[in-house]
């Protein structure tokens, strides 16, 4: 049996793969010893070694007051190699992200982060659309509108009534998908140095994007009721955060729905130490119906709501919205206009269209009895395997579970991907670098793959190696 990954070890293979998949080419120079401590969370002494590994292999090179590049011996060496490159890419940081973005997912796909297409059919976007773009719509030839289309902002407000969150037009923007909504609040609300709490595990694309705004984040663990309110407690009593990034409904990866009483409670502490919930609800139409949102109970003076209809709708469709505080909203759609100009009045025509022929509405109803049978189907499945399952929601588009035996999610998602199978392992989802996590992601669309419990049963009779 293969020993498990040293730290040094898995710094060298993340250049190696980087090398492999052209991220990286003769003669690039690498991230400095700060940045890559930085952007992989290892210690200073763990990136040395590796660098210098390295450089003995002659893959890399230290350049006197440069730092260190690929060499052409790097390059040769890599493309020579019989290993498929999509192994060597897995455990990458922006991984996850590459592979939601595969046209042709196929039955195999246990991490997928979006429903099946079949799901979705029922909606027409193409009829829609092409209603949206008929009679000759300047729409289709300018910039949008500041804050967004009117007749959708409309729409979105009655939408917000449905989960009890009162709100008017002026209280929302809209984005091209929550990922830009989270950009936006990020580059709004933060300075570097700032600290925010974040679920974790947690939603990985966000991870990435505080990062990047050199933000502290403070992770807050994830219970099957919702937040860990004593971490939440003791963070804002040391630490003062602005913010707190959190998933209430429909968690992504767990698939927990926070409690009505617990929400309360959050709120609560939002309100005595003065910070402010930034409520994910992207996955809202996959969670119970009963849910409660932060944003129903208090309004908008310490939350703000994030909306997407990404795996409701389409993906392609790029269509989020922010509701907030409406001072917030003008500064928020400001910000956006700088950035990006404007949203697309095409695609949000589309989905205003969309909500005010109703049949959104029924096609919630449906997503909902998917997803419903498919964790019945899922927990059942999983019994039958002897997993642990985090938690037992009534619906959800997610599982997360970790099977007896099998302490190293990444090796497993390394030896399922030989098997055509793609996992979502546990550490792509935690800032904390806990080794091994043991958790896994699971699209529940896909668990009841015939061929899913052989391959758990095989990787285990081989010693859960790799």
């Amino acid at each position: 049996m293969r020993q498990k990954q040293t730290l040094t070890e898995r710094a060298i293979e993340i250049v190696r793969r980087q090398i492999a998949s052209g991220s990286l080419h003769k003669g690039d120079r690498l991230p400095s010893i700060r940045e890559f401590m930085a952007l992989h969370r290892m210690a200073k002494n763990t990136v040395l070694n590796a660098y210098g590994r390295l450089v003995k292999e002659g893959l890399i090179e230290s350049r006197h007051g440069a730092g260190f590049f690929v060499t052409g011996l790097a390059t040769q060496r890599i493309d020579d190699s019989d290993t498929p490159r999509e192994l060597d890419r897995a455990m990458d940081n922006i991984w996850l992200m590459r592979e939601q973005l595969v046209r042709n997912p196929g039955p195999s796909r246990l991490g997928e982060g979006f429903p099946p297409a079949h799901w979705l059919k029922e909606i027409a976007l193409e009829r829609h659309y092409r209603k949206a773009i008929s009679g000759g719509s300047l729409s289709a030839i300018r910039y949008g509108y500041h804050g967004g289309y009117p007749p959708l902002r409309e729409q979105l407000a009655q939408k917000l009534a449905d989960h009890e969150i009162d709100a008017s037009p002026d209280n929302i923007l809209t984005t091209s998908g929550v990922n830009s909504a989270l950009d936006l609040i990020i580059r709004f609300s933060l300075a570097p140095g700032d600290s925010v709490m974040i679920d974790d595990p947690g939603y990985y694309l966000l991870f990435g994007k505080l990062r990047l705004g050199n933000v502290r984040m403070l992770p807050v663990p994830r219970l099957a009721d919702g937040p860990d309110l004593d971490a939440v407690s003791r963070w804002a009593t040391q630490e003062r955060p602005k913010l707190f990034f959190t998933q209430s409904v429909s968690h992504n990866p767990t698939g927990s729905t926070t409690s009505p009483s617990k929400s309360r409670t959050l709120l609560a502490l939002a309100r005595k130490h003065n910070f402010t919930i930034v409520e994910n609800d992207a996955l809202a139409e996959f969670g119970p119906p009963e849910s409660r949102r932060v944003a129903s109970l208090g309004g908008f003076s310490h939350c703000i709501y994030v909306g997407s209809f990404s795996k409701s709708i389409s993906a392609g469709l790029r269509s989020g919205f922010i509701a907030c505080d409406r001072t917030l909203a003008e500064g928020l759609a400001d910000l956006n206009m700088l950035i990006n100009a404007s949203t697309s009045e095409i695609s949000e025509r589309t989905l205003a269209l969309i909500l005010e022929e109703g049949s959104f509405r029924r096609h919630a109803l449906h997503l909902a009895e998917h997803a419903t049978r498919a964790v019945k189907h899922g927990l059942a499945k999983f019994d039958e395997m002897g997993a642990e399952v985090f938690c037992r929601p009534e619906t959800s588009l997610y599982l997360w579970a970790r099977f007896p035996g099998i302490d190293d999610a990444d090796a497993l998602a390394r030896y399922m991907l030989e098997q055509n199978f793609v996992l979502a392992p546990g550490s792509i989802f935690s800032v904390a670098l806990r080794e091994p996590v043991a958790w896994s992601r699971f699209n529940v669309a896909y668990v009841d793959n015939p061929d899913f419990r052989r391959m758990i049963e095989s990787y285990r009779d081989q010693g859960g190696e790799a």
